[in-house]
């Protein structure tokens, strides 16, 4: 398997400096951001689709390096009733067309949140379906919302020589799990697959090494986020998992929290997830994503690459 990294993980530092740290800590293959609820920092997305070469001197960059470009994020919500939904869509598809331009076959996004009806002016988020009209809502979002626009964005993802787009199990999207995922798959079609990332799963009480033998076997998993959670038990079990607190609070009084990779989960934990990936036919790259308010950058991206060249196979 391949190490790699999202580089919205340095969005506080120049393209070039991105590039030198990434090499100089073995990470080979980068996932760059190319707009919506990422800075793009390392990407001019209107520059690089207008300019041939802006894109030579890009990629001429990344070579010199020894690295690899290996895919585009564009993650938001394209689904959103408001101007952000439509700005976000706007994106997504640029995106797809600068993934043609550079040769990049794979796209990591979200799913995106539509509204509960035609008339809601904010997404929703159904995870329980009583009363009875959180199943109207679900249902609204996928047939009336959903299912319409990820059809036509896979065709048109298709026509830009897109082979995979990589839904994110993230939270505040309609796919955020294995059955989720298997139904964009089949009502989308076999470009759509799942960026597994484990840190979300820890805290919606999913298991991600049981998620992995479940979707690598059918071949659904086309991307891998290196991120780890840890669990506070010590509030969760008060607070529970699902909660409002805020997102950048103090991780002492935070429920769960996002941390360098092995910071909360074990090198055992891990090894049997990666071993879980690569037996039931993934063996692609795992790219770190690091949201650790305890470290800098440097510090979690450095421990997070180190950690994972001793689990990978």
């Amino acid at each position: 398997m391949k190490l790699g990294l999202y580089t919205e993980c340095f969005g506080n530092r120049s393209f070039e400096e991105m590039l030198s740290l990434s090499q100089s800590m073995g990470i080979k293959y980068l996932e760059i951001g190319t707009g919506n609820w990422s800075k793009p920092a390392h990407m001019d997305l209107d520059l690089l689709l207008s300019s041939s070469d802006a894109r030579d001197e890009y990629l001429g960059k990344i070579n010199e390096e020894g690295l690899y470009l290996e895919a585009l994020n564009c993650s938001g919500n394209q689904l959103e009733p408001s101007d952000t939904g439509r700005e976000h869509e706007a994106v997504v598809y640029k995106t797809f067309q600068l993934a043609e331009l550079l040769g990049v076959k794979k796209i990591v996004m979200m799913s995106g949140l539509p509204g509960g009806g035609p008339d809601s002016p904010y997404p929703v988020w159904v995870t329980n379906t009583w009363p009875h009209n959180f199943t109207d809502m679900l249902n609204y979002q996928w047939d009336s919302i959903a299912i319409p626009w990820w059809k036509e964005a896979a065709k048109k993802a298709s026509s830009h020589g897109i082979e995979q787009i990589a839904i994110e199990n993230h939270p505040n999207n309609l796919v955020y799990n294995v059955s989720t995922i298997r139904r964009l798959h089949e009502e989308a079609g076999e470009i759509i697959g799942l960026n597994l990332d484990p840190s979300h799963s820890f805290y919606m009480g999913g298991d991600p090494i049981i998620m992995a033998k479940k979707l690598a076997t059918d071949g659904l998993i086309y991307h891998v986020h290196g991120k780890d959670t840890r669990i506070e038990k010590d509030i969760a079990d008060t607070e529970m998992l699902f909660e409002t607190c805020d997102h950048m609070a103090p991780q002492n009084i935070r429920p769960w929290n996002y941390v360098a990779v092995g910071y909360g989960h074990d090198q055992l934990w891990w090894k049997t997830f990666i071993a879980a990936l690569k037996m039931n036919g993934y063996d692609g790259v795992v790219s770190i994503e690091v949201g650790d308010t305890l470290m800098d950058d440097i510090t979690a991206i450095s421990k997070s690459a180190e950690f994972l060249k001793k689990v990978l196979i």
